[in-house]
């Protein structure tokens, strides 16, 4: 997913995973695929669907769990065409209010799914999820799923 801010905005996730990642490994930037955000949700939804369609299916999907149950900027309560392969999400609860995230459909086509949940402020989210509550991480549906949770995060733990 990415934030609607302009391209060199140090909170889109797309210059995040260049400093953290992307420019330590050799991967040729022509093989690294920034969600153009900065054209607004809806025309960076539209051209980066065919970017996704050609992709797919993903080797390894790597997700995170915000506190509210969310995932790539699938937000609880927003509902999105479910055969889309990209979003445009408005109203998003966290700042900014405009994105652009790859459909849960999308991202459980994935050979591998891998969650990474951490901290105490997940757990009432993690519990609901366990529970069968429909929550946006629950969406992501795939054959093969790893969920990783840390000691904070799991229920009952703290």
């Amino acid at each position: 997913d990415e934030r609607c801010l302009s391209a060199d905005h140090v909170d889109r996730n797309s210059v995040m995973a260049e400093q953290a990642f992307l420019d330590k490994v050799a991967i040729p930037k022509a093989q690294i695929f920034a969600i153009p955000a900065e054209l607004g949700p809806e025309q960076a939804a539209i051209q980066y669907r065919q970017v996704i369609k050609d992709a797919m299916p993903f080797d390894l999907v790597l997700l995170g769990m915000g506190e509210d149950g969310h995932t790539a900027s699938l937000f609880p309560g927003h509902h999105h065409v479910s055969d889309e392969l990209v979003h445009a999400v408005f109203g998003s609860p966290k700042p900014p209010p405009e994105r652009v995230s790859i459909s849960a459909k999308a991202l459980g086509d994935a050979r591998q799914v891998i969650f990474l949940i951490t901290g105490a402020n997940k757990q009432e989210a993690v519990k609901l999820w366990r529970s069968g509550h429909e929550l946006p991480v629950a969406s992501i549906k795939s054959d093969n799923v790893d969920i990783y949770i840390d000691r904070d995060a799991y229920p009952g733990s703290v």
